[in-house]
């Protein structure tokens, strides 16, 4: 449901950004989420269909592009990515660490015409 709030702020911004640009119409919008940041790519794709008819959007295709979880170990320094739910390091065996990627979310690009 959050995905509501989050979907509309993306089609603020690239509407904000086509109309600055002077387009007629938005064809692709290219997104940035990590793993972390809790998002839903069905679920954002859901309420931009609902969003965009009748807006400079209407048709665009959104572009995911994931970021996997990456971690520096607290202990020892060593960079991982963790699998699944188990933030142990591989390097030490301690658990958890400083969250290195997988927390991004923007608008990486728009395409227009």
């Amino acid at each position: 449901m959050h995905e509501l709030p989050v979907t509309e702020g993306i089609l603020r911004i690239a509407i904000e950004h086509a109309q600055k640009a002077g387009a007629s119409r938005i064809t692709d919008i290219h997104l940035v989420i990590g793993d972390l940041a809790g998002f839903v790519d069905d679920s954002i794709q859901f309420y931009f269909d609902i969003l965009t008819p009748g807006t400079l959007a209407e048709g665009a295709k959104l572009h995911f592009h994931r970021v996997a979880t990456r971690l520096r170990c607290w202990e020892c320094g060593h960079e991982f990515s963790p699998q699944e739910r188990d933030w142990t390091c591989p390097q030490c065996g301690a658990t958890g660490g400083e969250v290195l990627a997988g927390k991004e979310f923007y608008v990486e690009s728009i395409e227009i015409e």
